[in-house]
C-alpha cells in the first residue's frame, strides 16, 4: 500500500476508484472477494481506492473496523493508495481516529452527516477529527448547503484537508456559482470531481479539477483511466467518447440507487462477487437486475476490447 502524502499530481494519476466492499453470507468482510475487486482495478492502471458510500463504510461496526483496515493495507499493492473513511456519527468517527492511528493510511475520508448538523458544527467537527488522527483528512461535500465556503476555506488554511470530494448533483453541471465560489476560496487542486464519469468532463474541462471518482471504474478501470488520460491531455472528444460508454450504467444509478445498483452490477459482471448488501440497504428487485446485468455484462466487454 502507498502510505506517501497525497498531492496534486497523486489525484491527477488515477481516477479515483469507490469500490463496493464484499461480505460473505453471515455479513463477514470477505478477504478473497476484495481482493478479487482491487486486483483488476489494478490492473486496469488505477491506482487509488476510495473505500466509503459504495462500501457501506457508515454503517460499518467498531468491532470489524480493524480487520478492514488490516484486509485493505494488506491487499493492495505496494504503488496503491487506499483511503478509508470515517463516521458519519461524531462519536464513531473520533473512536475510529484512534484505530486508524495504528495504521500508515496517509488519510481517511469523513462520510457526510446531514440530520441536524450546521456547517460550523461540521467543521469544528471535522478539525477535531484531524486533530486526533494526526494528519489530514478528505472532506466530501454531497448535500446542497450543508458547508459555506467560508468554513471550507478555514479548515484549508488552516491544512486540515487532504483534498475535497465535490459531489453535489447539479442539474447542469457547468451552472455551478457554490462550486465557481469554491476554488475561488482554495483552488481547483485540492477539489475532485466525485459524482462518477457523466459530471467529470465538465468538471475537469471546465473547471479544472484534479481528478475525479467513479464507482463503474470497478467494472471497466481501463476505460475509465482511459477518460481521464484523455481529458487531461485536453483530448475531450475522445474523453466524452468513453464517458457515453458508462452513461447506460449510469442511468440505471441515477434512476434506481447508486450504491445498489453497482453492487449488483458488479456481482452481475462477474469482477467480483460483493456477496449481500449491508441492511438497512436492499438487493435491487429482479426487474431491475434485469436491466443491470447486460449493461454490466457490456461494460466490462468494452473494457476488454
Amino acid at each position: 500500500m502507498d502510505t506517501r502524502s497525497i498531492t496534486t499530481a497523486t489525484l491527477r494519476a488515477s481516477v479515483i476508484a469507490v469500490p463496493p466492499l464484499a461480505r460473505d453470507a453471515s455479513l463477514a468482510i470477505h478477504a478473497g472477494e476484495n481482493a478479487r475487486m482491487i486486483k483488476h482495478l489494478e490492473a486496469g492502471g488505477v491506482t487509488t481506492l476510495l473505500y466509503g458510500g459504495n462500501a457501506v463504510l457508515g454503517h460499518v461496526s467498531l468491532r470489524e473496523y480493524p480487520r478492514l483496515l488490516e484486509m485493505l493495507a494488506t491487499t493492495a499493492a505496494d504503488g496503491t493508495l487506499v483511503i478509508p473513511s470515517v463516521g458519519p456519527g461524531y462519536g464513531q468517527m473520533m473512536d475510529q481516529a484512534e484505530i486508524l492511528r495504528d495504521f500508515a493510511f496517509p488519510t481517511a475520508m469523513l462520510l457526510p452527516a446531514r440530520e441536524g448538523t450546521t456547517s460550523t458544527g461540521i467543521g469544528r467537527g471535522f478539525a477535531r477529527f484531524v486533530e486526533r488522527l494526526g494528519k489530514p483528512a478528505v472532506l466530501y461535500l454531497k448535500h446542497d448547503g450543508a458547508m459555506d465556503v467560508d468554513t471550507v476555506r478555514g479548515l484549508a488554511s488552516d491544512g486540515a484537508i487532504s483534498w475535497v470530494k465535490y459531489a453535489i448533483v447539479r442539474r447542469d453541471p457547468a451552472d455551478d456559482p457554490f462550486l465557481r465560489d469554491l476554488i475561488a476560496a482554495i483552488g481547483p487542486d485540492l477539489i475532485v470531481s466525485g459524482m462518477g464519469e457523466q459530471p467529470a468532463l465538465v468538471h475537469l474541462r471546465d473547471f479544472g479539477l484534479a481528478g475525479f471518482t467513479s464507482g463503474c471504474v470497478c467494472v471497466a478501470p481501463r476505460l475509465s483511466m482511459r477518460m481521464l488520460r484523455a481529458a487531461t491531455a485536453g483530448n475531450y472528444g475522445e474523453a466524452d467518447q468513453v464517458r457515453q460508454i458508462f452513461a447506460p450504467l449510469e442511468r440505471l444509478r441515477d434512476a434506481i440507487n447508486p450504491v445498489r445498483v453497482l453492487h449488483a452490477a458488479v456481482q452481475a459482471s462477474g469482477v467480483a462477487d460483493p456477496g449481500p448488501i449491508t441492511p438497512l440497504f436492499s438487493e435491487v428487485a429482479a426487474d431491475q437486475l434485469a436491466a443491470i446485468a447486460p449493461a454490466a455484462v457490456e461494460l466490462l466487454a468494452r473494457n476488454a476490447g
